[in-house]
């Protein structure tokens, strides 16, 4: 072999006596074959097989085999992003004249997917409001191929009767879903309760610190597996290999970061109800949390974000007030290192219970910052919204 030969094909290395604890990671768009016939068989290699590297490499195999082992699924698929994720159970499962249901406190993109993409192609979507409960099955009808739920809900972090809607939609042979990112499996298990599609924006906490974007969807059913892995097929989609190995590691510190942002989170919630310029707080240890008790009875704990709801005479200062912040990042998206503020709006976003708080929604996000830094933080930020005494005198 030649030199310009040589430069080309790799050596082989011996392994023997290397072993380490890191997921090695695999880059790949072309997958070899030992010889003419496997390549010409290639397509029977089925779904966890390896053909090209836009399908999988053993590092995106590795991820989702840890992603099913903690959901309990049978199988789990990796999407470029979490809304990739749910459009990709949208895809799979609905036709034209299909219809979708989904709850008032849905990602606002789903509802954007729905009404800009799916009703174009003759696929219909319902509104219903996240605390029917079982009452879902008076808007199932027979062009209802799908439900969706979203537990808590984004913003408003309404937590959603999910054995009751999965049951009702069972006794009619409809499918169901549910976004569990604000959860993670580690704290809610959705296949435990009878759900046919887990989603999971690995962007968020699993990643753990801001610098990916990936999905996942998750199935107990492995009938439900092939369909998905079609859909993403016949689009093209892939995931790079190098997120999955980020995903790989930010799942090895998961737990030990839930614990702490999640005790964290909890009681500064408590600390911050009752505080000048707060109509109410959204958590769940609170009973001012819709639907808290779905949580306490389906939930192994709470996580990082929640929501306050603020006084309306707050708002001339709201902007002044989030400026002078000095930890808290000003941004989107969630379940990071760092802690996060986003004021938020729905208003104009409800269609089947209005809602009527006439304060803006701050949403938080606790990261791993000193718990005194923060607080201090969120000090500053309602001294700037309401005279500095009073915040004092309710913060004891």
């Amino acid at each position: 072999m030649k030199d310009r030969s040589r430069v080309v094909h790799h050596p082989e290395v011996s392994h023997e006596g290397f072993q380490s604890l890191a997921v090695p990671t695999y880059r790949a768009s072309t997958i070899v074959f030992d010889d003419a016939a496997a390549y010409t068989a290639r397509k029977y290699r089925g779904p966890d097989g390896y053909t090209y590297g836009l399908h999988g490499t053993p590092t995106t195999r590795t991820l989702e085999a840890q992603l099913s082992a903690i959901e309990g699924a049978e199988r789990t698929i990796i999407t470029p992003s979490g809304q990739c994720a749910i459009t990709v159970v949208f895809l799979t499962v609905l036709k034209p004249g299909d219809k979708v249901l989904i709850p008032d406190t849905a990602y606002p993109p789903v509802r954007g997917f729905c009404l800009n993409y799916l009703a174009e192609r003759g696929i219909d979507h319902e509104v219903y409001d996240p605390l029917i409960g079982g009452g879902i099955g008076e808007l199932i009808d027979d062009r209802t191929k799908l439900v969706w739920m979203e537990s808590p809900g984004s913003t408003t972090m309404e937590f959603q009767d999910i054995p009751a809607i999965t049951a009702a939609a069972k006794a009619r042979g409809v499918l169901t879903g549910c976004d569990n990112t604000w959860a993670t499996p580690l704290l809610f298990k959705p296949l435990a309760h009878g759900v046919d599609f887990s989603m999971d924006a690995l962007t968020k906490y699993i990643g753990g610190h801001s610098d990916l974007l990936l999905g996942s969807i998750s199935v107990a059913d492995v009938a439900l597996h092939r369909p998905l892995k079609d859909t993403m097929r016949m689009i093209g989609i892939g995931v790079s290999p190098d997120d999955c190995q980020l995903a790989l590691r930010g799942l090895e510190t998961m737990g030990v970061r839930l614990a702490h942002i999640s005790r964290v989170a909890a009681e500064f919630a408590q600390r911050i109800d009752g505080l000048p310029g707060v109509e109410r707080v959204l958590h769940p240890t609170l009973s001012s949390c819709p639907g808290a008790e779905f949580w306490k009875r389906d939930f192994a704990g709470a996580t990082g974000v929640f929501s306050v709801v603020l006084k309306p005479e707050t708002e001339p200062l709201l902007e002044a007030a989030l400026s002078s912040m000095k930890i808290f990042a000003i941004g989107a998206s969630w379940g990071g290192t760092r802690s996060l503020v986003a004021p938020m709006s729905v208003k104009n976003e409800r269609v089947v219970k209005p809602w009527t708080e006439e304060g803006a929604i701050l949403r938080l996000s606790i990261g791993l910052e000193d718990v005194g830094d923060l607080w201090d933080d969120i000090e500053r930020l309602f001294g700037a919204l309401v005279p500095q005494a009073a915040v004092a005198a309710a913060s004891g």
